[in-house]
Formats: structure tokens, sequence, C-alpha cells
């Protein structure tokens, strides 16, 4: 697949619960978005609209229901969207932002043996 659609932060959040629960309604999105924001129904639509605009969703009319599926593979995007982070702050250097993110102690010593296990593997 080429290059897929940027997604806003909200719309991240939307597509969230899609690809957890797809097939699923407008109903079913928004019910879940209820609980974990302060979003009004009316934005949550409009997430929406704008994530079918952008061909990250697909629907279908269900007698008065439209329930979606993603377009788009959750595991290529948050791929996609890490190699653009690493490349912009980074240079593309992974061993810069993990040296980073270890000398801010943003990493727990669980996060780092996790870590050197993956790359022992390797």
């Amino acid at each position: 697949m080429g290059t897929l659609p940027q997604i806003s932060e909200a719309e991240y959040e939307v597509m969230k619960i899609v690809w957890k629960y797809a097939p699923v309604s407008t109903n079913e999105i928004t019910e879940k978005l209820l609980r974990t924001t302060a979003w009004s129904p009316k934005t949550i639509q409009t997430l929406i609209k704008r994530l079918v605009a952008k061909g990250a969703l697909t629907y279908e009319k269900q007698s008065r229901m439209f329930v979606y599926t993603p377009l788009i593979n959750e595991n290529e995007y948050v791929r996609q969207e890490s190699s653009s982070f690493l490349k912009r702050f980074y240079d593309g250097n992974i061993t810069t932002m993990l040296s980073a993110y270890i000398t801010d102690e943003k990493l727990s010593k669980e996060e780092i043996e996790q870590l050197r296990s993956i790359l022992e593997k390797k």
C-alpha cells in the first residue's frame, strides 16, 4: 500500500474504535467515544465523515444505520507514523531516539529489559 492518509489525533481515536470493533455502527462508535472523551455526538460524526473522505474508512448502509469498516490497516498506519516521527525528530536514527529516552529516564527498567530481549533475539 502507498502512503496512508494523514489522520489527526482526534481522528485516530475514532480509528482505534473502528479497528477494534469493525464492522461498527455510528451509534456504537459514538457510545464508546462518549465514555472516554468530552466530544459531542455531532463532533464524532464529523470526525467519521472526515475519515471517510480521507479514504481511511468505508461504510455500508444497513437499514437506517451506517456501519463502518477500516480501509487502512492499523499496523501499517502505526508503522508509517512511527517512521515519520523518527525521521522528523531524530533524523531517522533510532539509536539517538532510544538514547534520549533512556537518558531522560522515560523508559523503565522493565522496558529496557524488554528492548534488550528483543534485540538479542534479532
